[in-house]
């Protein structure tokens, strides 16, 4: 693999938002506490979680380290659109090793169109970690299937997107419960900044 190739597949994820320089606007949303479902649900007359496809996978190669690995392997994947009255926001990725058990994650191989956020923000043993930031230019794997699920994968429709939609901006957080770890990385949207607050969020 060129280094260009693997540079592109290796985000430098950052610990503070201000290393991204991303749009003043957006920086609340990268930051926020808390449950994003429930923000999300704040911001919107109707919430839904569209399952794009939970199923084994090979891990990102910036995201081995992250969960424990030496190396890229295989892990359980999980790719959901979060929708806002029915207009794609959030694309979120997530990864669990595969020595992870049911009583690690016990809900995580049955949630469908259920929210994950729900579920770890619900459960007193989840920990969580600190949150990571980073920009995803348009060939990373999770910008390209950021893409992909939203009926751009045509690389000319690529190449004419607004320069504002060319790089996305993304966190991602480490979550532990017993011995099991699971990485939730959320793609935000251009669409997000388009959401205005509708009710308390104090779920």
């Amino acid at each position: 693999m060129s280094t260009r190739g693997a540079s592109l597949r290796q985000t430098q994820w950052q610990p503070h938002v201000l290393a991204l320089n991303a749009p003043p606007p957006l920086r609340p949303w990268l930051t926020a506490g808390g449950s994003l479902t429930a923000r999300l649900k704040a911001h919107s007359q109707t919430f839904r979680v569209q399952c794009l496809h939970q199923r084994v996978a090979r891990c990102l190669s910036d995201e081995a380290a992250a969960i424990g690995l030496r190396r890229p392997g295989r892990v359980w994947e999980r790719e959901v659109l979060l929708r806002c009255d029915n207009t794609p926001v959030v694309f979120a990725h997530t990864v669990v090793p595969m020595s992870a058990t049911a009583a690690d994650w016990p809900l995580f191989s049955a949630l469908g169109e259920r929210s994950l956020g729900t579920t770890l923000f619900g459960d007193p043993r989840v920990r969580r970690g600190v949150l990571e930031f980073a920009r995803l230019r348009q060939e990373h794997p999770l910008a390209r299937r950021a893409a992909a699920a939203l009926g751009l994968e045509d690389e000319d429709q690529l190449r004419e997107a607004r320069p504002q939609e060319r790089i996305l901006y993304a966190r991602r957080c480490l979550y532990r419960r017993r011995q099991g770890t699971l990485l939730v990385t959320e793609v935000f949207l251009p669409s997000v900044l388009d959401l205005k607050q509708q009710r308390s969020h104090n779920e």
